[in-house]
């Protein structure tokens, strides 16, 4: 017999333990699945080695293991491929703060092989952090294939591809702008910038034409916008939130049709501090309504003037280093006295140099986005540098086809909007970072400069005729690395049997901030190296928010930590919240909503134990489709439509409606109605009925319990554990090997649905007008009036049942209404309520109108936010989604109420 509540504590560690000794996480054999067609794959988004599981992990990983416990139950050889991230800058950072912390040297002094050696110790202490979180989830992954995108496989693979991308002329060396982070002195990517609005300022300076030049400056306008008055001008004013950086200021830019400044292109100006001669060029970028419609143009250190710059033939100049110091290396006109000055502090000094010259014009207070590193926190400068670059464009077009033609899709298929948009507008890859933890760069140099790309070492020297050879320092951008992820963790190069079968792979279940930065580099990767596309669906997850539809932060103190959950709840409970609440809008998640679907896994419990106590066990040879009974042939059909339900969701990637389905046929379905409907059978003379009643519920249980284990495989895991000396014997002693249900649509009874449903729909409407009418604990007497002959063969029927079900006294059929009787209709049939003297009308009627006036007063102050244009457009639209929401439950509450209080009249 069960016991009384499943205790997750203690069944989640035995029960995956169970799991991963059988093997079955592991594909099953070739021969057993038809090779390929049989086989379904999915690689892990692999989490980094630092980290550990959040809640983002959480729903994504609860949505991939979902897919692929489904697959295998349906018979398929199903690859889960797990594994971890180096994470290069983030890990090396870790590294780097716990030598800090415990007073030894930093990792210049330690050198190169010591510290990378540091790095590996800690991640042989560490990195299986997360893994043994995601074993607590209870993803069932195939941990024997577990790859690291620093192991010796992968590692081989990213050279290889290194060389022949190098070879084919789609990557190269460049000198051009990167985002650099000076704190860890390393090219970082888009998605490790963080854009913070910070306090800041335009100073407007004034740059002295050269030459003596002079023209007339509209200073006065008419209400047309006409220039009215001019002043002789000598100089053109720039504004910049960048004083520090007119150091290396190449040209001032004026858009091509502003007439202010047509006389001027071609001339040029001297930069104050410098006295360099700068070109004054036109192109499109300046902007002539703002400021005074003239730009400064340092291409060395801002990514638009770098593309004018490139545009108008500009010289590029670094005016900072590495650490951004001011430096005069590419600069000899800049002044010694800013020689090794931090961009900040030189920042102010040529502020108070500007105002002491009285070049400065005027400083207007603003607040503006600034690019910040979001591991370093420090501000990102953008800084022209030597680096390795991979031409992303003509890669970018075999992927942009591949979606075109439906050869991969994305679900929701709206995320392939910024896919395309993203491709198509796609600039050259940076691959190379200042880093020392990662894969090392596989190029040598000579002394003369000479760059030799190879495999190896040895393969290099050979290129270079013996002589002696440098290997670059820098390592590749981790997403380079993870861009092989599909095939690289399958064994590529070689051409292996996990190749064969499982790539590509099935689906890809990730988060739309990755669609630009992983999913599509492994399209490219894929198309270009396996000459096919590295999955054939991409399912986009959205963000697990807090129940306000506020980002999760430590400093809101509103994190959802899952190992909580998980301790204090266990998995399934999460997991199922994940499911039902997943889709294309983000997650409103709070320990609420958690803990209300714990109950859900209780119910199961309870239906089970239910079963047990009154003697439902199966049946060897069990035939569903030979019941007799009304009640046993509609849940069989029930199930059956839940199970396409579920089936059609899981595979369609709609978890959310897969949950759902379950839900209602559990909790809604077997339990309130099917099992209440067996009771009075259970507790009958009739021995036959009972029997095929047993039977039937011991069937359906199981068979729900293979629907459930997908979403909650611990509590599924456990019933098929405990319930297994129940009956006959079971073919598939763990539920994880177990098959999908096989059931056919001759087991849909149409005859038996439509009697249910009449038998459920009285019942329902018998209890809401009771629970309106304020009678819910009584027992009037129910009244059918008129009824056809098929309906009153129904009454006769399940009289029994109607009485103990709705809580009526009795039962009856008459011409008319009763006296003091409140009719409404039911399941096609009318029928009557008799309330007299049941209800204090009065009170009743002063009861229900108040509750009506407070609906209107909710209806009155949704109505006005949402009539309020400035609401609709400024508020985030979850929330004005939220306010429409209770609008519409507001004005169906009233009617409800209004239709109540209608009734009541008719009692008098």
């Amino acid at each position: 017999m069960l016991e009384k509540n499943f205790e997750p504590q203690s069944a989640e560690p035995r029960l995956y333990q169970a799991w991963e000794d059988s093997g079955l996480f592991a594909p099953r054999d070739a021969a057993a699945t038809d090779g390929a067609a049989g086989a379904y794959s999915i690689v892990i988004p692999p989490p980094n080695v630092t980290g550990s599981l959040h809640i983002g992990h959480a729903l994504n990983n609860t949505l991939q293991d979902i897919l692929a416990r489904y697959h295998r139950m349906t018979g398929k050889a199903v690859l889960w491929l797990p594994g971890t991230d180096h994470a290069g800058i983030a890990t090396q950072m870790v590294v780097e703060r716990q030598l800090a912390a415990a007073g030894n040297v930093g990792r210049r002094d330690m050198g190169r092989e010591a510290f990378i050696d540091k790095v590996w110790e800690w991640k042989a202490e560490s990195g299986g952090t997360i893994v043994r979180q995601l074993r607590r989830l209870g993803a069932s992954c195939d941990w024997s294939r577990e790859r690291f995108t620093l192991d010796e496989g992968l590692n081989a693979a990213v050279r290889k591809v290194f060389v022949q991308l190098h070879k084919d002329g789609l990557i190269y060396r460049d000198k051009r702008l990167v985002n650099w982070d000076p704190h860890f002195q390393t090219a970082i990517s888009d998605l490790e910038v963080e854009q913070k609005e910070v306090d800041g300022a335009y100073w407007h300076c004034a740059y002295p034409l050269a030459d003596g030049l002079t023209y007339e400056h509209p200073v006065a306008f008419d209400d047309d916008g006409k220039a009215t008055e001019w002043e002789t001008r000598d100089y053109i004013v720039v504004a910049t939130t960048r004083p520090e950086t007119m150091l290396g200021d190449t040209g001032v830019a004026v858009h091509p049709d502003d007439a202010r400044y047509a006389g001027l292109v071609g001339k040029a100006v001297i930069l104050p501090i410098t006295g360099r001669r700068v070109p004054i060029v036109a192109d499109d970028y300046a902007d002539p309504t703002k400021g005074s419609g003239a730009v400064k143009i340092t291409p060395a250190h801002d990514f638009n003037d770098f593309q004018v710059g490139k545009r108008a033939g500009l010289a590029t100049l670094n005016v900072m280093d590495s650490l951004a110091r001011i430096t005069a290396a590419d600069c000899p006109d800049v002044p010694a006295e800013y020689e090794g000055m931090d961009r900040f502090a030189a920042r102010k000094a040529i502020v108070v140099r500007a105002e002491e010259e009285g070049w400065l014009k005027a400083i207007e207070k603003t607040k503006h986005m600034v690019p910040h590193g979001d591991r370093s926190g420090v501000v990102i400068e953008p800084w022209l540098t030597d680096q390795w670059y991979v031409d992303a464009k003509t890669l970018a077009q075999p992927a942009i086809a591949a979606v075109e033609t439906g050869k991969t899709t994305f679900e929701p298929a709206s995320y392939s909007k910024i896919y395309f948009e993203w491709l198509r507008n796609i600039e050259p890859w940076c691959i190379s970072r200042q880093l020392w933890w990662g894969h090392r760069i596989p190029a040598w140099y000579d002394d003369d400069g000479n760059i030799y790309v190879a495999e190896t070492e040895e393969d290099a020297l050979a290129q270079a005729g013996g002589k002696p050879l440098t290997q670059d320092e820098d390592v590749l951008d981790t997403w380079f690395s993870s861009a092989l992820w599909p095939f690289s963790t399958m064994g590529w190069p070689e051409k292996t049997e996990d190749l064969q079968r499982f790539y590509p792979t099935s689906d890809l279940v990730t988060a739309a901030d990755i669609i630009f930065f992983w999913v599509a580099r492994m399209m490219m990767m894929g198309l270009h190296f396996m000459d096919e596309v590295p999955f054939h669906r991409v399912i986009i997850n959205g963000l697990v928010r807090d129940e306000k539809g506020q980002k999760m932060s430590k400093s809101k103190g509103n994190v959802i930590d899952p190992l909580e959950i998980i301790d204090d709840l266990g998995a399934d409970p999460l997991r199922f919240t994940m499911a039902i609440l997943s889709g294309t809008r983000d997650i409103k998640l709070s320990r609420q909503r958690i803990e209300g679907y714990r109950n859900f896994g209780t119910k199961l419990w309870n239906a089970a134990r239910f079963s047990q106590m009154n003697g439902c066990a199966r049946v060897e040879g069990f035939d569903p489709a030979a019941a007799e009974a009304t009640i046993n042939r509609w849940i069989r059909g029930e199930l059956v439509k839940a199970e396409r339900e579920v089936a059609s969701a899981i595979e369609g990637g709609r978890f959310d409606d897969a949950a759902g389905s379950l839900y209602r046929f559990v909790w809604n379905i077997f339990c309130d109605w099917y099992l209440e409907l067996a009771k009075p059978v259970f507790q009958g003379s009739d021995a036959a009925a009972g029997a095929e009643t047993r039977a039937m519920t011991a069937w359906v249980l199981d068979q729900t319990i293979k629907l459930m284990h997908p979403v909650m495989p611990f509590i599924t895991e456990e019933l098929w554990a405990q319930t297994a000396d129940n009956g006959a014997a079971r073919t598939e002693p763990l539920l994880i090997g177990a098959a999908w249900p096989e059931l056919a649509d001759s087991l849909i009874d149409t005859e038996a649905a439509a009697e249910v449903s009449w038998l459920i729909e009285t019942v329902e409407a018998v209890r809401s007008l009771k629970g309106e009418m304020s009678v819910a604990t009584t027992r009037p007497p129910l009244t059918f009036v008129g009824p056809d002959a098929a309906t009153t063969a129904r009454i006769d029927r399940y009289r029994e049942i109607l009485m103990t079900l709705a809580r009526v006294s009795e039962v009856s059929v008459a011409e008319a209404a009763p006296e003091g009787a409140v009719t409404f209709v039911a399941g096609g049939a009318t029928a009557a309520l008799t309330l007299a003297g049941l209800v204090d009308i009065a009170a009743e009627r002063v009861r229900l109108n108040k509750e009506i006036a407070a609906f209107d007063s909710d209806i009155g102050h949704f109505g006005k936010k949402l009539n309020n244009p400035n609401f609709v457009s400024r508020a985030a639209p979850e929330v004005v989604q939220e306010q429409r929401d209770k609008l519409a439950e507001a004005e169906a509450g009233k009617a409800r109420l209004q239709e109540a209080l209608e009734r009541l009249s008719r009692l008098g």
